[in-house]
């Protein structure tokens, strides 16, 4: 296991300014195919793997499968709001907590995988039937009280998908 990746294999986030239609097209194409990846990329990797830290410091491959399935649920359910409520107030969690639970040590990743697999089917399905406007409209974070557009979280989670991809790609062939 690599013990000295970086933290941002791929950068810190980044969002520009003003995102275009086509940087949207292009974090849907990665939404798209990044659980068919994930799954490809871990399919046959073993337990011993898998419950080893991906970085010095940091949760093991097997949490951070299971991190990606409960963030992006999060990202699909925060979608939802922004589409149905205006401007909500969302729930923020502590994402270290969450790791430490019994299920992000001990259980199988299948049950992540498919998971992402079924989230990342819906959210593209929504993203992909709406329109100007609603790429437009926002939740408030409350540690920060910003405003985020569902098109920022659509380049955002593009990014998380490649950000935790290239951790366990690093890993795996260090």
């Amino acid at each position: 296991m690599a013990k000295n990746r970086p933290q941002y294999p791929i950068g810190k986030l980044s969002l520009p300014s003003e995102i275009t239609k086509t940087q949207v097209k292009d974090a849907l194409g990665v939404l798209k195919v990044f659980p068919e990846q994930l799954k490809m990329l871990v399919l046959s990797v073993a337990d011993k793997e898998l419950d080893a830290q991906y970085r010095e410091g940091s949760w093991t491959i097997r949490q951070l499968i299971h991190h990606i399935a409960d963030s992006h649920n999060h990202c699909y359910n925060r979608v939802r709001w922004m589409l149905t409520e205006d401007n909500p107030l969302i729930k923020a969690y502590d994402q270290d907590s969450f790791a430490a639970m019994e299920d992000y040590t001990s259980a199988p990743v299948a049950w992540s995988l498919k998971h992402i697999e079924v989230l990342h089917y819906k959210l593209i399905k929504i993203l992909s039937s709406i329109n100007e406007k609603q790429w437009n409209l926002t939740f408030i974070h409350p540690e920060t009280n910003a405003e985020v557009s569902v098109k920022e979280m659509a380049l955002t989670y593009s990014w998380h998908s490649t950000h935790h991809f290239m951790h366990i790609k690093n890993a795996l062939i260090a």
